[in-house]
């Protein structure tokens, strides 16, 4: 597609201006390099082994005799236009505003060739910050801090089916790692030991020895873990907790197989901690049917497809009509005395908060204008 549609939508699409760091030569087959805008030189490559391992780059300068023999007259013209369409009428780099996520550098390269992603990885070194403070229930943790803390933000759970692990990927805010060291568990209230610390990279795997504050590590997690939890050593500390946002699609899911009771909560559970689904009971209600919530269409098929292939449970989904979810905020709610519209469906998240489900903006305007002091909020304060 044209470079210039492409940073067109990326704006129009997530509402963020855009910097090209540098500009493709060509596309597709047609691929002959980049341009450099801040080394104002450009970079070709030969492909080796038919293009899907090495190439061969070499640079020349814009405008040069060397440049138009290497990538012909035509693209060397195109890019010339390009560039001064660029340099006259772009947005400028200011890292503040890329800092403050109104403004997106933008790369291009090849990935089947692997061209172009070492001066990416360059300039995302240049560009990026150090790991910055973050906020605790104490006060804000410095980086360099002696005492070690992380947080978790991501559960995978069977990274390895034969296995059936699970994998807890948490961030480093201070302190240094080493295998094997005993860490406080927040808000299990326990001390573990971290023995099976794990580096991930694509589909490959490696046990590390050390880590110090921004590095992420896989933790093997026995079932212990929700996101959002803390680990650290020293005083025991909490992070601030990451905020559960609603989602926008909701589903009835029952098990087709009741013997496989216990396949589908594990399953259930194990995906809802993951973040990937949200899962809601009915007050005073077991598993046996359950809402589960998500931000698009595609999880629910996931989540089918997850359930069957790992956990062996057929479902039976059922779309709801649910557009909106609130949660309430306060203490000594009884849900039994709120004057609610027919089709508000009151229910529960797995950490016994309560909740309301309505199936448009009116019935939320309803239930907080028959309800004095009712107070909704769009966001919870945990993932699971």
């Amino acid at each position: 597609r044209d470079p210039f549609d492409l940073l067109d939508e990326i704006e129009k699409e997530l509402g963020i201006n855009t910097y090209p760091m540098n500009w493709p030569i060509g596309a597709g087959k047609e691929f002959k390099g980049v341009y450099s805008r801040s080394e104002k030189e450009v970079l070709t490559f030969t492909p080796v082994q038919g293009g899907q391992k090495e190439v061969l780059a070499s640079t020349a300068t814009l405008g040069s005799d060397v440049l138009t023999a290497q990538i012909g007259q035509g693209l060397h013209a195109t890019l010339q236009e390009s560039i001064e369409l660029l340099d006259g009428s772009g947005e400028e780099l200011d890292m503040s505003q890329v800092a403050g996520g109104k403004l997106s550098p933008v790369f291009f390269g090849s990935a089947l060739t692997n061209f172009g992603v070492e001066p990416f990885l360059k300039h995302f070194l240049e560009m990026t910050s150090p790991p910055l403070p973050r906020q605790a229930d104490v006060g804000t943790v410095d980086p360099f801090s002696e005492n070690f803390t992380a947080f978790i933000f991501k559960i995978q759970a069977n990274m390895n089916k034969a296995h059936r692990d699970r994998i807890a990927f948490a961030r480093i805010c201070s302190g240094k790692f080493t295998r094997g060291m005993e860490v406080s568990h927040t808000q299990g209230g326990k001390k573990i030991k971290l023995s099976q610390p794990t580096g991930l990279m694509a589909g490959e795997r490696e046990t590390i020895d050390e880590a110090y504050a921004g590095d992420i590590i896989g933790l093997f997690d026995p079932g212990i873990f929700s996101i959002g939890d803390t680990v650290c050593t020293g005083p025991a500390i909490s992070f601030a907790p990451i905020p559960t946002f609603a989602p926008e699609q909701f589903a009835k899911i029952t098990q087709k197989d009741t013997m496989k009771r216990k396949q589908f909560v594990k399953g259930i559970e194990q995906i809802a901690q993951e973040g990937a689904i949200q899962i809601f009971r009915e007050p005073n209600a077991g598993m046996e049917e359950i809402t589960v919530g998500a931000v698009g269409v595609l999880q629910f098929e996931v989540l089918e497809y997850r359930l069957k292939n790992e956990y062996g449970v057929d479902i039976r989904l059922e779309r709801l009509p649910y557009q909106h979810l609130r949660w309430l905020t306060g203490k000594d709610i009884d849900l039994s005395k709120l004057s609610l519209t027919s089709d508000t469906k009151k229910i529960m998240d797995m950490k016994d908060n309560l909740l309301l489900l309505f199936i448009n903006s009116w019935s939320i305007e309803w239930a907080l204008s028959h309800n004095k002091g009712l107070q909704l909020t769009e966001f919870g304060n945990t993932n699971f």
